[in-house]
């Protein structure tokens, strides 16, 4: 049912090329934005690849390339996955290890520490970003 509305919907909307143009053109903004959100979202802890793969599909009901993308996005994560569950712990801990270093390093690059510092009123200079203003 839902499919049926979507499809007369869509074939009103195509039917009216600048509307069309409109909606097309919304749609990939609001899908590229929400997909680079996902790809920062990636390394933490948090939703980062249903994110990704939210924004594929959204793109992909207007945009052939983002379906296909999405199918290949699949396909690798699941070989992604398939391959880490088939490997040690160790290895398996390791990832994560590093996983969660590039997680503490963005941190720390954004000032996140160094800002928590301020707040718990702790002289930690060493918390601060290195970047300075730009943090």
């Amino acid at each position: 049912m839902r499919k049926h509305r979507y499809r007369a919907f869509r074939a009103r909307v195509r039917a009216r090329h600048g509307i069309d143009l409109a909606y097309r053109s919304c749609i990939g903004v609001i899908g590229g934005v929400v997909l680079v959100a996902g790809i920062v979202m990636i390394p933490y802890p948090g939703p980062g690849w249903l994110v990704v793969f939210a924004a594929l599909a959204l793109l992909g009901t207007e945009f052939n390339w983002a379906r296909r993308l999405l199918h290949h996005a699949r396909v690798q994560y699941d070989r992604w996955d398939h391959w880490m569950r088939s490997r040690s712990p160790l290895l398996r801990l390791a990832v994560l290890a590093i996983t969660g270093l590039v997680v503490l390093v963005t941190l720390w690059l954004l000032n996140v520490f160094g800002i928590a510092a301020y707040w718990l009123r702790l002289d930690w200079p060493w918390l601060s970003s290195p970047l300075g203003p730009f943090a």
